[in-house]
């Protein structure tokens, strides 16, 4: 499953919610910024596959909880498209129990529905650009409940993954789950922002993982 290359234009955006005011209000939010377009709305998790399909937008912003198909549901059958789009899901808890399924589910991070413009903004730029976005309270309650379940053998899984990859690509790894980007790994290896995407593409190649943020996942089991 290949990711859809950004050509650093124009970001696209799918909107995926129920409630036509939290479409009206994050459309609003995207299109302040001039260099993100939104492409289509739809108010349905079944309607998100073909709204991609149609519309080949470059990010999606799904709405966790969703009547009929919801946003886990919905963020798989995404992500199993050719060239799928990166997914963010969108939810109004900072401690859902859905979290974790919806990273692992091939979600490229979480944004809180309350969260600033500048934040929605930001995290649409970041993962566009390939990079993750998860709200920092989602994101303690996500380590937190990794953590909680490095025991045993999911932990023991997620040594031997690692164990195939090069020194330098668990090394990348390490630092995608610290929560750097990839530019910040560059100066930190001394490295061309390139290689690093290099690495990183070699590294969810290896595995068998969609994103950055599986691959953060994987390294926290490990440990």
């Amino acid at each position: 499953m290949g990711a859809r290359l950004y050509d650093g234009g124009v970001t696209r955006v799918l909107l995926v919610d129920d409630d036509p005011l939290v479409r009206t209000g994050l459309r609003m939010i995207l299109q302040s910024a001039p260099e993100i377009e939104v492409a289509a709305e739809a108010s349905d998790g079944s309607e998100a596959v073909p709204a991609v399909q149609a519309h080949r937008p470059d990010v999606v912003l799904m709405d966790l909880r969703m009547p009929g198909l919801d946003g886990i549901a919905a963020t798989a059958a995404v992500r199993r498209l050719p060239e799928p789009p990166a997914v963010v899901v969108l939810t109004s808890f900072d401690a859902d129990e859905n979290v974790l399924r919806a990273l692992e589910a091939g979600a490229s991070g979480f944004l809180l529905k309350d969260a600033a413009p500048r934040e929605i903004v930001d995290g649409v730029r970041a993962v566009a650009g390939g990079d993750a976005v998860l709200a920092p309270r989602v994101a303690r309650f996500v380590v937190s409940h990794v953590a909680s379940s490095r025991a045993g053998e999911e932990a023991f899984t997620a040594r031997h993954a690692l164990a195939l990859l090069t020194e330098r690509e668990r090394d990348i790894a390490g630092l995608v789950a610290e929560g750097l980007s990839n530019a910040e790994i560059a100066q930190r290896v001394y490295v061309s922002e390139a290689t690093v995407k290099t690495h990183l593409g070699r590294v969810m190649t290896k595995l068998g993982l969609a994103n950055r943020v599986q691959v953060a996942l994987l390294v926290e089991r490990a440990r």
